[in-house]
């Protein structure tokens, strides 16, 4: 059966509370689309093709992380926006977002997940935006695992290879965890007793942050460390209101 758009978009800022926090971009439904919901598509970014992929699924509701508005709002259509709305506009998708209280989210959240797939846990906020936590400090158990191993577990569980500033200890037991852009917390991280850091993409001066600080900062990926929340979170939504749920990833190195 399918499920009500707005009722969908209720559930989701029910669950993750985007009035908490003061983002750089409009969280909850942008586009709107069909009053019902048979299939919900899922991604990172929004952009051409994952409009086109979900167009191609069939899916009335595409939920992403990075939406299509940002800053203080749109100003004036330009022709890649055009194009974009009216590929939404045309398959009748609507379209939704959820940047920093996907990130945040104690249980279906990137940060959050990122702990699980590596073995870690007891979860402490952390990295805080405007006084709202993003992120957290994980504890991997016992005595922690050596930092070849951390470096080896990034990269199974986000399928590429981690640029690594190795300036920690030989072990890693406190994990400071915030993904997509975090690289400016290393000092946060430090601070709250960290041995790492892993985050997305780092800044050029994030070398230099690691080594004075004294720990192991890992960048894994912008797009690589935000794919589990939204697809957790498309997994929530199809079995909470009996949807189908497609996940797609398009691949990106940054």
């Amino acid at each position: 059966m399918p499920a009500a758009t707005s009722e969908i978009v209720a559930d989701l800022d029910r669950l993750l509370e985007p009035e908490r926090f003061q983002d750089y971009c409009v969280n909850g439904l942008q586009v709107p689309g069909p009053a019902q919901v048979q299939t919900i598509a899922t991604g990172v970014s929004a952009h051409v093709e994952l409009f086109e992929l979900a167009a191609r699924e069939h899916a009335q509701l595409l939920l992403v992380h990075h939406g299509l508005f940002w800053g203080s709002g749109v100003t004036s259509v330009d022709m890649l926006l055009k194009r974009r709305l009216q590929l939404l506009f045309d398959a009748d998708v609507a379209l939704a977002a959820y940047h920093l209280p996907l990130d945040a989210h104690p249980q279906l959240g990137n940060n959050a997940l990122l702990a699980d797939a590596l073995g870690a846990g007891e979860l402490t906020p952390f990295a805080l935006h405007r006084g709202q936590p993003i992120g957290f400090i994980a504890t991997l158990p016992e005595d922690g695992v050596s930092a070849a191993e951390l470096f080896t577990r990034v990269q199974e569980v986000t399928d590429r290879v981690p640029l690594v500033f190795d300036a920690g200890p030989a072990r890693v037991r406190r994990l400071a965890i915030v993904s997509g852009a975090g690289s400016d917390y290393t000092a946060d991280a430090a601070a709250a007793g960290a041995d790492a850091l892993l985050t997305g993409e780092p800044a050029e001066r994030s070398m230099s942050q690691a080594r004075e600080a004294g720990l192991h900062l890992i960048a894994a990926g912008h797009h690589a460390t935000e794919t589990f929340g939204v697809r957790r979170l498309g997994e929530y939504l199809a079995e909470r209101f009996d949807l189908r749920h497609v996940f797609l990833d398009v691949p990106n190195p940054v």
